[in-house]
């Protein structure tokens, strides 16, 4: 019933023909039958036109349901009152009424009305002779009548059913859309903060090698030499980074995995201390506490921070030193960089970058926290980060402007 109705929804006007004419040849044939005892009215015509009607009104049940089972219900009413059986052939209009009225308005209205229908339909069916056949003359037309209006709720609820299922489908691919949408954003967004690490600190420290090397250089040749081949070696170490990086931007499927190098860690820290000490920033390093095993996204994290925090040392303190402690607690790594500050070397808070706001980010990132303080004297940044896996700390504050 469901397939007919969507070949009806296709072509409409042929299927209503193709229908109204099955039924108008049924209708004639039934008004045309006698009755069990051999009689039949002798207004055959009376009969036939009314089954006419009944059959064309057809034409718009799906368009106006209510006002077409009122119809054919007082053409089939009409055609029993003559005397004639209301056999199904007779009976087939108002039952096709009744079908596009369950398929297309409320069950409330379509059983009304069904009801209605059929409660005529049987008392005129009965008539005033109640006998032992009185029974059958109830159930059979009852039994036809309602046969249409439960299919008619059935292929409404099953219709409501595929909707349903269709919204869904339209709900699920937009959020998968959105979902991937989010984590290009988030990819996006790491690698910003990846290239701004590599970048800012390296050119950096090749700018206070370079203009070391310059500064010494007809003084002290030995010392410049040295200072341009730790710049040699700056200057490579920012390009394999940079290469690494934008290595996820593009297919690595004929790339063997073993001959990438693993991401940087705490265990790197002496070769970025040597590389901040050949820019003139000593750094005074302290580990308090037992070290302990940190997880790859921790560790990662912890790095980029101490990267970012002595590159600002690097470019703003007023002396070429700097302190640097990780406290190892039983469930918390904390991080301390300090410098001086003066007048003359503002601090990268006030540089309009994005360098703290990125090592704030990256320790969110990781269910850790990030605190930035600084005065007249000193510049100081702290971090705790968690020495397990957490979920990520939501902002609590607005982010302070940095490099």
């Amino acid at each position: 019933m469901v397939g007919s109705e969507l070949y009806a929804e296709r072509r409409p006007w042929l299927t209503d023909a193709v229908i109204v004419l099955a039924l108008l040849g049924g209708a004639i044939l039934g008004a045309n039958l006698a009755s069990p005892n051999g009689e039949r009215p002798a207004d055959g015509w009376i009969a036939e036109a009314l089954a006419v009607v009944a059959c064309l009104a057809l034409f718009q049940a799906r368009r106006y349901p209510r006002t077409i089972v009122i119809v054919t219900t007082v053409c089939v009413v009409s055609i029993g009152a003559i005397g004639y059986v209301l056999s199904p052939l007779l009976l087939a209009p108002l039952m096709v009424a009744l079908y596009w009225l369950a398929a297309k308005t409320t069950t409330t209205t379509a059983w009304t009305y069904g009801g209605i229908a059929t409660v005529l339909v049987v008392a005129i069916a009965v008539g005033l002779k109640i006998d032992q056949a009185a029974l059958l003359r109830t159930a059979g037309p009852a039994l036809w009548l309602l046969l249409p209006l439960v299919l008619g709720s059935r292929s409404q609820l099953h219709r409501a059913y595929l909707d349903a299922v269709h919204a869904r489908a339209e709900y699920a691919e937009r959020t998968r859309e959105e979902e991937a949408r989010l984590r290009v954003a988030e990819e996006r967004m790491r690698i910003a903060r990846d290239l701004h690490d590599v970048v800012a600190h390296h050119m950096a420290v090749a700018n206070a090698q370079a203009g070391t090397a310059a500064h010494l250089l007809g003084t002290d040749s030995e010392v410049s030499k040295k200072l341009l081949a730790d710049l040699q070696v700056t200057t490579s170490t920012v390009m394999l980074e940079l290469r690494a990086t934008l290595g996820v931007l593009r297919s690595v499927s004929d790339t063997d995995a073993d001959t990438l190098e693993p991401a940087p860690g705490l265990a790197q820290l002496p070769n970025l201390l040597e590389a901040c000490n050949s820019a003139g920033l000593k750094v005074d390093f302290e580990v308090e506490g037992e070290p302990q095993e940190v997880p790859p996204g921790v560790d990662l994290t912890a790095y980029r921070i101490i990267q970012e925090a002595l590159t600002n040392a690097t470019k703003y303190s007023a002396a070429p030193a700097a302190s640097l402690r990780l406290t190892y607690g039983s469930s918390r790594l904390t991080i301390r960089v300090t410098n001086e500050t003066s007048d003359a070397h503002a601090g990268p808070a006030d540089s309009g970058g994005y360098g703290i706001l990125g090592m704030r980010e990256r320790a969110q990132a990781v269910g850790g926290h990030l605190e930035v303080n600084g005065n007249e004297t000193g510049f100081e940044v702290l971090t705790t980060l968690p020495l397990q896996p957490q979920a990520p700390e939501l902002p609590r504050t607005a982010p302070e402007s940095g490099r």
